[in-house]
């Protein structure tokens, strides 16, 4: 028994100091957008030009994606996880150099590169470290350390660092550097903890046919095909609120730093979620009724945006997306390794599906609000849009139920 908790308070351990790089990422990921409208008056972005940029990220989990997978799930997690830490620190470093658009729309595609290996290592670790019907709790743990990065460059990187270091080019050089040194210290914690040492012959195969087999598995898996269409809405929302809403508050009459600092409370409501959605689903194993729950929460907050002007009804519609949206990020990324035939072994393979596709709405998301704005001069349509998102994360959370029963 004593034995069983240690190994137990070994593999949370690893969870935390793994959660690191997704806290990294987080902050460097939404430094763009926390800084979008200095960016766009010190470089002369157009809306459009501003929105790809938001998007450009999610834009390489398209192609990119389901090919991570495969090679994660042979890789091993943690020589994965140090790999992609690198690669996104350094392309941070070279957006605090970039001299115009294209330069930095190609630094933050390389930073898209380094985040699939966060992405989809994080759950393969859980993985291998946790039974199926426990991931539940350890995916919360990484997912509350993307939530304190993504809200620590609103409320303390966009108000306090970022004007303490001098502008939003010594933030992003600095916060690109710390990702770098962690990537080293990571990659010498999971040497020494042998997390890789775990990937079998199979799963190292890079062979046609064993390639082949996994993804004609993983394709063609009807479970997994409705979680793909919740991810996708859910990245389309989340992707879309936290990529806009600080400049939808600024053009309501909220300084940068009161957009910046209600933005967090967004991310804030999204830990929320997170931490409460996933325990309450697996205490009670009502995973996909969860889904529909925080599907028709994603709906109605998106609604109250469109409507709610600065008042209190805009600030109760960020809390409630936010917990719509954070109670379907663990679940997407816990249902995958307890289906039949995925398991802990194609985990990263099904994630890299889930955000191949997904991705295309994380994209989608940002790209359309700003687009629409170009064209109407107005957020009501982009944000409209987002509760149509929420709709569709019902019917397909109610279609996932019943295709289990």
């Amino acid at each position: 028994m004593a034995r069983l908790a240690d190994e137990t308070r070994r593999a949370y351990g690893l969870v935390v100091v793994a959660s690191f790089g997704y806290t990294c990422l987080m902050f460097i990921w939404f430094s763009l957008p926390a800084y979008l409208s200095s960016i766009i008056e010190e470089i002369g972005l157009t809306g459009i030009q501003a929105g790809v940029l938001v998007g450009a990220v999610p834009l390489t989990y398209i192609p990119l994606a389901l090919f991570s997978g495969v090679v994660i799930d042979r890789v091993g997690p943690g020589r994965s996880l140090a790999t992609g830490v690198l690669i996104y620190g350094v392309a941070q470093i070279g957006r605090s150099t970039a001299p115009g658009f294209l330069s930095l729309l190609l630094f933050t595609l390389l930073i898209g590169v380094g985040a699939t290996a966060i992405t989809f290592g994080l759950p393969k670790l859980v993985s291998f470290l946790f039974p199926p019907e426990r991931t539940g709790s350890p995916s919360s743990i990484y997912l509350i350390g993307a939530s304190v990065g993504s809200a620590g460059v609103f409320s303390v990187g966009r108000p306090i660092l970022g004007p303490m270091l001098g502008g939003w080019r010594p933030l992003f050089f600095w916060s690109g550097l710390v990702a770098v040194i962690y990537s080293a210290v990571w990659f010498v914690v999971a040497r020494q903890a042998g997390i890789d040492d775990r990937t079998d012959e199979h799963d190292s195969s890079f062979s046609v046919d064993s390639i082949s087999h996994d993804l004609r598995l993983i394709l063609s898996h009807r479970e997994l095909q409705l979680v793909v269409i919740i991810g996708t809405m859910y990245l389309l929302v989340n992707h879309g609120v936290q990529g806009w809403l600080p400049t939808v508050l600024e053009s309501r009459g909220l300084s940068p730093d009161q957009a910046g600092q209600t933005t967090s409370v967004f991310v804030a409501a999204f830990a929320l979620g997170v931490l409460v959605v996933p325990v309450a689903a697996d205490r009670y194993s009502a995973r996909r009724t969860a889904l529909v729950s925080c599907g028709s929460l994603m709906f109605l907050g998106a609604v109250g945006m469109v409507f709610g002007g600065i008042h209190f009804l805009m600030f109760a519609s960020v809390v409630i997306t936010g917990i719509g949206v954070g109670g379907v990020s663990p679940l997407v990324r816990a249902i995958p390794p307890a289906l039949d035939g995925i398991g802990a072994r194609l985990t990263s393979t099904a994630m890299g599906f889930i955000f191949a596709v997904g991705e295309i709405g994380g994209f989608l998301g940002p790209v359309l609000i700003g687009t629409l704005h170009e064209i109407t001069g107005s957020f009501v349509p982009g944000f409209g849009l987002l509760s149509t998102a929420g709709l569709i994360v019902i019917i397909a959370g109610e279609a996932l139920r019943r295709l289990r029963e």
